[in-house]
Order: structure tokens, then C-alpha cells, then sequence
């Protein structure tokens, strides 16, 4: 059976007085798969991201979402149909609790219900092992926390695309090790587009890699193509593949 393009980008460009932050940029995400999306800093994917999301409006292309043009779409329409979108920065709210944070997140799509409410705030918590944190105030739990507690609040959004940018950053090992569990958890249940640095990251999880360089496209294949790739190794992995 054929892949399904979940979210789709075509000839992304944007154009910033003259600078070429993304020129032409193409992307499909696959139903239900994990796709990374690398390259060295400068790259240009924050501003494609951004162009996905509907936080950046493109100078020129098309986004569509389970093939309907959402181009002119803005973020919180986007997030409506099923998007959700996790920052470099935590975005949690440090004053409220941990139960909270990711109610706030699941009342998106169960405002009706509190039992119902309840229990998928719960179910998300014990999920990614913070049940036992929830009456903690956010912006007391550690980094690695905060940012594990994010994806949490993605999640309580039973979205069809999750998009993490850069979710590992600034993590331990053994964090950056529970999150690759995590994440092997929920592939296939969502589609995912995973913006990350770590390599170790992108060869455990991606099912497919997309390559950016001076905001154009480089590569895109396996990570085992990409990683073979001798135009990707001089541009950005160099000899060390898992650094």
C-alpha cells in the first residue's frame, strides 16, 4: 500500500530583503512515519519550520495538510486541524502545575468531558513518566523535565502531526535515552517531523531524513543514504556521525 503524505510542503521560499532563507524547499511526511530534518546551523529550518507551522508566512509555495492547501492558514488554524508544534524554548507555563499545563493542552480537544478530561491528562503524565510530578509547579521541575513535560503537552493533543524542533537539546544522556523511548512508543500513532542536532537521535528514530543547506534542499533519503553521502559529509557531518 502506498504512503500517505500526511503534510506536504512544494518550492517553499522565503525571501528575507533580498536574503534566501529557504529557496524551493520540497517535503512530504509520511502517515504515521518519523522524518528528521537536519543540517548545520544557519540552514534554514527554524524558517521552514516556521513556514509549516504557520508562524512565517512563505514568499512563494504551498503547504497542504491531508491534500488540502493550508497555505494561508494562520498557526492556531492549523493546530485546529490537527498540528502541533513544540519550540527550541520551553513554552510551558512556569507558573501552573504540571497537571495544569497539560490540561490546558488536552481541553483543546476534550472541554466537554472532565472525567474524560481527567483521565487523558493522567494517561499523558504517567505516559512520559511524570504522573508522579503533577501537582509540581512547571517551573520547578528540571530542564530536562520541562522540556520532556512540552512534549507532553503536544501530545495531550492527539495530533496527526507532532513537529519537534530540536527536543533533545540540552538534555542528558539518560534524558536524551528516555526520549528515543518516547518517541519508538508513539511512532505510528502520529506523524512526526523531528527538527534535531544529534545524530544518535536521528539514526535511532528517523524513518526518513531530509538534508538543508543554505536553505535549499541537499539531500533526503534513508539515514544510511544520507550519512553515505558524500555531499552531506562535507557540508555537515563530517567524521563524526554521532556528534
Amino acid at each position: 500500500m502506498a504512503a500517505v503524505n500526511v503534510l506536504e510542503a512544494k518550492g517553499l521560499t522565503k525571501i528575507y530583503g533580498g536574503v534566501e532563507a529557504n529557496v524551493d524547499v520540497d517535503l512530504h511526511l509520511d502517515q504515521g512515519k518519523i522524518t528528521a530534518l537536519i543540517g548545520p546551523n544557519g540552514a534554514g529550518k527554524s524558517t521552514f519550520v516556521g513556514m509549516i507551522s504557520g508562524r512565517i508566512a512563505p514568499t512563494r509555495g504551498t503547504v497542504y495538510f491531508k491534500g488540502r492547501d493550508i497555505s494561508q492558514l494562520p498557526a492556531h488554524k492549523r493546530m485546529q486541524l490537527g498540528m502541533a508544534y513544540t519550540f527550541q524554548i520551553t513554552s510551558i507555563f512556569p507558573g501552573l502545575s504540571v497537571y495544569d499545563n497539560v490540561a490546558l493542552a488536552a481541553g483543546l480537544r476534550l472541554a466537554h468531558d472532565k472525567q474524560a478530561h481527567d483521565a487523558k491528562v493522567h494517561a499523558v503524565l504517567d505516559r512520559i513518566g511524570l504522573d508522579d510530578r503533577a501537582d509540581q509547579t512547571a517551573g520547578d521541575l528540571s530542564y530536562g523535565h520541562q522540556r520532556v513535560l512540552e512534549i507532553a503537552m503536544g501530545l495531550a493533543q492527539e495530533p496527526e502531526v507532532f513537529i519537534l524542533d530540536e527536543p533533545t537539546q540540552g538534555l542528558s544522556e539518560t534524558e536524551v535515552d528516555a526520549f528515543i523511548a518516547l518517541m519508538k512508543s508513539i511512532a505510528g500513532e502520529t506523524t512526526i517531523l523531528l527538527i534535531e542536532h544529534n545524530m544518535r537521535v536521528v539514526a535511532a528514530l528517523a524513518d526518513h531524513v531530509t538534508v538543508l543547506d543554505q536553505g535549499r534542499v541537499l539531500a533526503s533519503g534513508t539515514f544510511a543514504e544520507i550519512h553515505a553521502n558524500d555531499a552531506v559529509q562535507a557540508a555537515y557531518l563530517g567524521s563524526t556521525p554521532h556528534a
